[in-house]
């Protein structure tokens, strides 16, 4: 499998408004947060993979496990994701994007219910086992 053809870029963004202030990702910048007028910040998952969209349509609503399930499963993922990032010897370039996911952050049901199912799209779609689960009804 030559997962070096799929190219994908994962971002998360705010919705702009007025300031935009960008998130230092080292030599590959791939978000930017900006500031509404109102303070209230709204988070964007933006996978640039024609076949997500699809896989997210055909999951359970994000009703179907609580904001904080979600959240803690996205914690343990995106450490993952970030450390096969951080040694592409070992993992080739697959994980070009590093996730800047911060856990201090609430980023919604939306945000972390479709970061929850891209890691899983990834596992099923091009058999990439980040985490080590226990069998689910789905």
């Amino acid at each position: 499998m030559k997962l070096s053809i799929y190219i994908f870029l994962l971002a998360i963004v705010l919705i702009a408004c007025n300031t935009t202030k960008p998130i230092p990702k080292g030599d590959n910048e791939t978000a930017k947060i900006s500031e509404t007028p109102s303070d209230s910040t709204e988070y964007e998952l933006l996978v640039f993979d024609g076949k997500f969209d699809t896989f997210l349509a055909m999951q359970p609503s994000k009703e179907f496990y609580s904001n904080e399930y979600y959240r803690n499963w996205n914690i343990q993922y995106v450490s993952e994701w970030n450390a096969r990032h951080r040694n592409p010897l070992k993992y080739g370039n697959f994980y070009e994007t590093l996730i800047d996911y911060e856990t201090n952050i609430d980023y919604g049901i939306d945000l972390n219910h479709q970061l929850y199912n891209y890691f899983l799209f990834i596992e099923k779609e091009y058999g990439i086992m980040l985490l080590r689960r226990a069998k689910t009804a789905r």
